[in-house]
């Protein structure tokens, strides 16, 4: 099973970005961190990246449940989401499939919300 969903558009990287986050938002997710790891690995190792940013996306109903059923769930939250710029005028989404990380847990409450916050997802990214 991949362990992604993903997808390449048409989109500067900064245009991307924003649309991203847009149609994070339409379906209950807010971006709660956001990591420049072009920034980063050239502060800390001096090295030359392609623009890439992980964005921590949460949907707090779906986190609150997964939560109720699974304490230390909190490992893996929240939902990264990665755009990187393949060229000037491209850009790929890539979200992680809450489904295949949730099988890691022997769990089946789990299974439900993890279905769920996957066909989000899914559908941010075919929006996209």
């Amino acid at each position: 099973m991949a362990y992604y969903i993903n997808r390449t558009i048409a989109c500067p990287f900064d245009a991307a970005i924003a649309r991203v986050t847009e149609e994070l938002q339409k379906e209950g997710f807010g971006i709660l961190t956001e990591i420049d790891v072009k920034a980063t690995l050239k502060k800390k190792l001096g090295v030359d990246f392609r623009n890439y940013r992980i964005l921590g996306a949460c949907n707090p109903p779906f986190a609150y449940q997964a939560l109720q059923a699974e304490p230390k769930i909190g490992t893996m939250l929240p939902c990264n989401v990665i755009v990187e710029e393949i060229d000037a005028a491209t850009s790929e989404v890539s979200a992680v499939d809450p489904l295949a990380s949730m099988q890691a847990i022997d769990n089946p409450a789990l299974q439900g919300i993890a279905l769920q916050i996957q066909a989000k997802l899914r559908q941010v990214i075919a929006r996209l």
